[in-house]
């Protein structure tokens, strides 16, 4: 049965917008969780959403630009998340605006999202020089090519998690990491299509990579912010499976200068390594 995620109000997003130079945190502005969490009905998680920023610039007390790339950690217990335009227009804010130090922006960034998203929002901050984001292919056993069985061909593409299987062959417990490039979503507001890679860590009873494929790709047609589309593989597969470990880790590739990353795991907040994948 698919989920639809309400479409948020009063957004940024689709819209003729006038670009400040001048730093100005009322730009930024926060979107409920509640609002995902209530359609697909479970609020009970765990993890991080990474956003990168590539083109953080403002003027240092000279008047010199700088640059830097910019990682945002903003953890999954937070009430909001930040409407990404808006995120976008509150970090070009700071372009014609005097910072006295690569640290202070970082500071000042931290502080106006914690204060609007309702928790501790850590920011990091990179020279372009000393960058330490390698692009990676995303790690694990890849779906993306696997043999369909005859009559077993993709036909659904609105979010189904029926289509979630235990392995028919095995009742053996499994530890394994699955991936796909081939991840499609929309967004609730503009139908604008969210491409992403995305990486599953499971372990508990054998599950179906083919299954588990169709799944995901039925999210093509479905309409719902990047966080939500997370959380909702991650409830559908928790629901279904009832496994002993599951990470759900999606890179999502970039659109304004901003790529969004959610995190969800049943052990922990964050992963081991942030992952920038090769489209991103």
């Amino acid at each position: 049965m698919s989920i639809l995620m309400p479409e948020p109000k009063n957004t940024l997003l689709g819209k003729d917008t006038v670009y400040s130079d001048q730093y100005n945190p009322g730009l930024l502005q926060p979107i409920s969780r509640a609002l995902g969490r209530d359609a697909i009905g479970d609020h009970h998680f765990k993890g991080v959403d990474i956003w990168r920023l590539y083109e953080m610039s403002w003027l240092n007390s000279q008047g010199v630009p700088q640059t830097a790339v910019a990682e945002l950690f903003v953890p999954a217990s937070t009430h909001s998340i930040v409407e990404s335009k808006s995120l976008k227009l509150y970090a070009g804010s700071f372009a014609m605006t005097q910072m006295g130090s690569q640290e202070e922006v970082a500071n000042r960034m931290s502080d106006d999202l914690s204060l609007r998203l309702g928790g501790t929002v850590k920011v990091k901050l990179f020279s372009i020089q000393n960058y330490p984001g390698q692009v990676k292919t995303m790690p694990g056993l890849s779906l993306d090519h696997l043999t369909l069985p005859a009559g077993g061909e993709i036909s659904t593409y609105e979010t189904e998690p029926g289509l979630l299987e235990f392995d028919p062959h095995s009742s053996e417990i499994i530890q394994k990491t699955f991936s796909t490039t081939v991840f499609r979503s929309l967004c609730p507001v503009t139908g604008q299509p969210d491409l992403a890679s995305v990486m599953i860590n499971y372990k508990g009873r054998a599950i179906s990579p083919e299954g588990l494929l169709k799944y995901l790709v039925s999210y093509r047609c479905h309409k719902g912010f990047h966080e939500q589309c997370v959380e909702q593989i991650y409830h559908d597969m928790r629901t279904v499976f009832q496994p002993e470990l599951l990470e759900v880790y999606a890179c999502f590739t970039r659109r304004g200068g901003i790529d969004i990353n959610p995190f969800r795991s049943s052990v922990r907040e964050q992963p081991d390594e942030v992952i920038r994948e090769m489209r991103q």
